[in-house]
C-alpha cells in the first residue's frame, strides 16, 4: 500500500455491472503493530542517505502491505485521531481524487472505443446530485468511499439489444482488456504526475539522522506532561539503554518499553537544548493493560529539500522516486503474503486511511504528496491481483476466455465467482469501518 518520512508514533491511545473502488489500508506489523504506518523504503532512490462480476464488474481496493520500513515524520497514533476539519477534508479530497482518476480510466477507455457506458458515480448509496449527458448518468452519492462506472450489459431496464456490438461483453477480448486495465494505468500515471509535481514545487526531502527519538508533541494532562517531558525534547536513552541513530526500530524500542511498564517508573535520558538530564516518567495504564505516556514520537532527523536545476533533472528525480516507491509497494505486498497470518489483522479501512491522511496533512506538505502517490500505487498493484471483485479478477476471466479459444465461461458461473468476491469485500469493508471507527481517539474517550 512506499518513501521515507520518519514514522511518528504515540504512547497515548490514540456494484454489479460496474467497476468500483473500495479502499483498504494496511497497518504495518513488523515494527510496531499498534500504529498505522506506510511501508516506505528509505529515500535512497536519488542518493545514499547520510546514515543509514458478473458482466465485467470489479471491486478495487487499496492495501498497505506489511513491511519494516516507514517514513512519515508525524502521522500515526495507536488510536486514530482525525484532528482538524481542514486536514480531514484534505485527506478525504486526496482519496476522492484517486477514486475519480481510477474510474475515469475505465470510463475513457470504454468511451473512446465506442463502448456503451451508462453511469459514472463518485461514492455509493443514495444519489445526492446527478445530471445526464450523452446517455450517461453522472452522480455524486451519499457515501464517498468509492465509485463506479456502470455498463448497460446486464441492466434489465436497458432498451439496448443484447446483441449490440458496442456492449462491453460483445467487444473483442483486447477491447475488454484495455477497459479493465485502464483504471490501474490511470492510477500509475497519476502517481507519477504527483511525484513530478512534488519535485517541481517543493522538492524531495533529504534526511540526515541523529541519535535518539524526537518528541514532537506532548498531550496536556498526560503522564509525560505531568512528569516534565516537553515538546522538542530528544530521548537519548531509556532505562539506561542508549538509543541508536534513526532506523526502523528506534521509535518502537521506546514504545515497547513504555507499553511494558504501566504504573512503573521509566527513566529517560533527555536532551533539551544543549543540556542532557534524566527524567522519570510513570506510564498510565490503558484499558488493555499496556502503558502510555501521551507523547508523539518520531526519529530524530533533520530534513532539507533536494530541488532540480532543470527540467531534465526533474524527470530524472521523479523517475527514480517513482520506481523506488513502486519497488517498495511490491516488496511490501510480498512480505504481507509471506507473513499473512500475522499481517491479516492489520488491514484497515477507509476510516483509517482518512485518519492517517489527516495526520499527514497536519504534519507536512511533502507527506500529503507522497500519501497520494502511495495510495495510487497501492491501488494499482492490489487491483492487478487475480482475485474476484478486483480488476485483476475480471482480467483473469477475460484471459481465461482467450485461452479457451474465445469460449466464455457460463454466465452463471461468472456471476457466482464475481458476486462472491463482491460480497466478501463489502462485508470486510463494513467490518473494517466499524472497527476503525471504534479506534478513533474521541470514540475511545467516550468509551
Amino acid at each position: 500500500m512506499l518513501l521515507h518520512f520518519s514514522p511518528a508514533s504515540s504512547t497515548s491511545p490514540p456494484s454489479p455491472s460496474s467497476f468500483t473502488s473500495n479502499y483498504f489500508l494496511h497497518r504495518l506489523s513488523n515494527s510496531r503493530p499498534p500504529y498505522l504506518e506506510f511501508p516506505l523504503k528509505p529515500r535512497t532512490h536519488l542518493f545514499k542517505p547520510t546514515s543509514p462480476p458478473v458482466s465485467y464488474s470489479t471491486k478495487t481496493k487499496l492495501l498497505y502491505p506489511s513491511a519494516n520500513r516507514a517514513e512519515f515524520r508525524s502521522y500515526a497514533l495507536p488510536g486514530f485521531d482525525f484532528g482538524s476539519v481542514e486536514s480531514v477534508l484534505e485527506a478525504a479530497g486526496v482519496l476522492t481524487a484517486i477514486i475519480v482518476v481510477h474510474e475515469t480510466g475505465h470510463f475513457l477507455a470504454a468511451y473512446l472505443q465506442g463502448i456503451r457506458v451508462s453511469k459514472f458515480a463518485v461514492g455509493f448509496g443514495p444519489i445526492l446530485a446527478k445530471f445526464n449527458a450523452n446517455d450517461v448518468e453522472y452522480s455524486i452519492r451519499a457515501f464517498p468511499l468509492g465509485g463506479f462506472v456502470g455498463f448497460p450489459d446486464n441492466d434489465p431496464d436497458s432498451d439496448i439489444p443484447d446483441d449490440d456490438a458496442n456492449l462491453l461483453k460483445n467487444r473483442p477480448i483486447l477491447d475488454r482488456v484495455i477497459v479493465i486495465s485502464a483504471g490501474v494505468v490511470a492510477n500509475i500515471i497519476f502517481a507519477y504526475a504527483i511525484i513530478f509535481t512534488q519535485v517541481l514545487s517543493v522538492g524531495l526531502p533529504v534526511q540526515e539522522p541523529f541519535s535518539g527519538v524526537l518528541v514532537p508533541d506532548v498531550r496536556p494532562f498526560s503522564a509525560a506532561s505531568r512528569d516534565g517531558l516537553l515538546p522538542g525534547d530528544v530521548i537519548l536513552a531509556i532505562n539506561g539503554i542508549q538509543l541508536p541513530e534513526t532506523g526502523p526500530r528506534v521509535v518502537s524500542q521506546v514504545v515497547d518499553v513504555i507499553k511494558k511498564n504501566p504504573k512503573r517508573n521509566v527513566f529517560l535520558k533527555v536532551e533539551r537544548g544543549k543540556q542532557d538530564f534524566e527524567i522519570g516518567v510513570t506510564p498510565d495504564e490503558k484499558v488493555d493493560g499496556t502503558g502510555k505516556i501521551g507523547v508523539q514520537l518520531s526519529p530524530n532527523i533533520k530534513i532539507t529539500k533536494l530541488r532540480p536545476n532543470n527540467i531534465f533533472e526533474a524527470f530524472n528525480y521523479a523517475g527514480k522516486e517513482f520506481w523506488g516507491l513502486t519497488y517498495n509497494v511490491l516488496d511490501s505486498l510480498k512480505q504481507t503474503f509471506m507473513n499473512f497470518s500475522q499481517s491479516a489483522s492489520k488491514v484497515s479501512g477507509p476510516v483509517a486511511i482518512i485518519a492517517v491522511g489527516a495526520e499527514v496533512a497536519r504534519s507536512t506538505v511533502d507527506g500529503l504528496y507522497e500519501f497520494a502517490a502511495l495510495l495510487n500505487l497501492n491501488l494499482a498493484v492490489i487491483n492487478l491481483l487475480p482475485l474476484p471483485a478486483l480488476d485483476g479478477g475480471s482480467l483473469a476471466l477475460v484471459l481465461l476466455e482467450a485461452a479457451r479459444g474465445g469460449r466464455k465461461l457460463p454466465l452463471e458461473l461468472e456471476q457466482r465467482i464475481m458476486s462472491s468476491g463482491i460480497m466478501f469485500v463489502l462485508l470486510l469493508g463494513l467490518f473494517l469501518i466499524v472497527r476503525d471507527t471504534l479506534n478513533l481517539e474521541f470514540i475511545k474517550d467516550l468509551l
